[in-house]
């Protein structure tokens, strides 16, 4: 088939990779312009735009996909079909008609579930036991195009939204060439999603990681675990960033104050921190300017931490 790709972050890349390998004509590669990164004025070129420069595939960045010189383009591009990987637009209703099969989006969830900026985070952050990708048909609204195909997987334990996100971009990509087969042959009838069982995600921000040790120890791991690796779970020591990189509940009842930093028990974490409900250990941070490292060599040069009282 001749297809168009659409995509922008690392989710998007193997995807891309697994359409060359099953010989597919991909005419153009969309992603997002390059970016300006951190505190750095030095734009940044997406990964889906490094990936698709070493397979040698054009590409293209527009600002917006509503420009009608952008149309003009995919038209005459002539793709049999439009494949969508977290790109970062809607699609507006000229593109979706440009395809003769279609625009269909991979999206990392199961769909009704987790539409939205940020499903993975949003899996985690729920406490959800699985989660999946979903290739639907794509339509103008957010993620409620018709379902094609889905695969389900366990979130194990120590899932972050960055190694969960890497296992269903694998997933995706080994899905996508027998969907995209299927649905040429007229295989495949699109499931309707049941808005009934919708929820949205929003799109994470920086103060969205603030630590609030007044939570429960279960609520706080949830969220170290979805904001790593961005925006990262962090509170505050001697007036730095302290980043929270790896934790986990521990078992046992403190009457201390939200945010009071304890010993450790035998056999646990280097150091637990009291919270709304229960005792959350920490077993990685990363101090602001500093590498990361494992909470015991943190405490070794920090002996003041325990008995502290870390701010929300």
């Amino acid at each position: 088939m001749r297809l168009v790709y659409m995509g922008t972050p690392d989710f998007a890349v193997p995807p891309l990779e697994r359409l060359l390998l099953n010989h597919h004509e991909v005419r153009a590669v969309y992603t997002q312009p390059d970016r300006s990164v951190g505190r750095g004025t030095r734009l940044q070129p997406p990964p889906v735009k490094r990936a698709a420069q070493k397979l040698g595939l054009n590409v293209e960045q527009p600002e917006s996909l509503r420009d009608g010189d952008v149309t003009a383009k995919l038209v005459s591009l002539n793709p049999d079909i439009i494949v969508v990987a977290a790109y970062g637009q809607i699609l507006p209703r000229a593109v979706l008609e440009v395809p003769a099969y279609g625009c269909i989006n991979i999206h990392p969830s199961l769909l009704p579930r987790h539409r939205g900026a940020s499903p993975v985070a949003a899996a985690i952050l729920s406490g959800d036991e699985f989660t999946g990708v979903s290739i639907m048909l794509m339509d103008e609204g957010m993620d409620t195009g018709a379902v094609m195909a889905q695969a389900r997987i366990p979130v194990a334990a120590g899932d972050t939204a960055g190694s969960l996100t890497g296992k269903l971009s694998v997933i995706a990509a080994a899905m996508l060439p027998e969907v995209l087969a299927r649905w040429q042959r007229k295989e495949i009838t699109p499931r309707t999603q049941d808005e009934s069982r919708a929820t949205y995600s929003g799109q994470i921000k920086k103060e969205d990681a603030a630590i609030d040790w007044g939570l429960p120890a279960l609520t706080l791991w949830r969220q170290v675990r979805a904001y790593n690796p961005w925006p990262g779970s962090h509170t505050r020591w001697k007036g730095k960033q302290l980043r929270v990189l790896q934790a986990v509940p521990v078992a046992g009842k403190e009457n201390h104050a939200a945010g009071t930093v304890l010993s450790p028990g035998r056999g646990g974490p280097a150091f637990g921190v009291a919270t709304g409900e229960g005792i959350l250990g920490i077993l990685e941070v990363q101090l602001e300017g500093k590498r990361p490292m494992t909470a015991v060599d943190f405490l070794r040069g920090q002996r003041e931490l325990i008995g502290s009282v870390l701010p929300s």
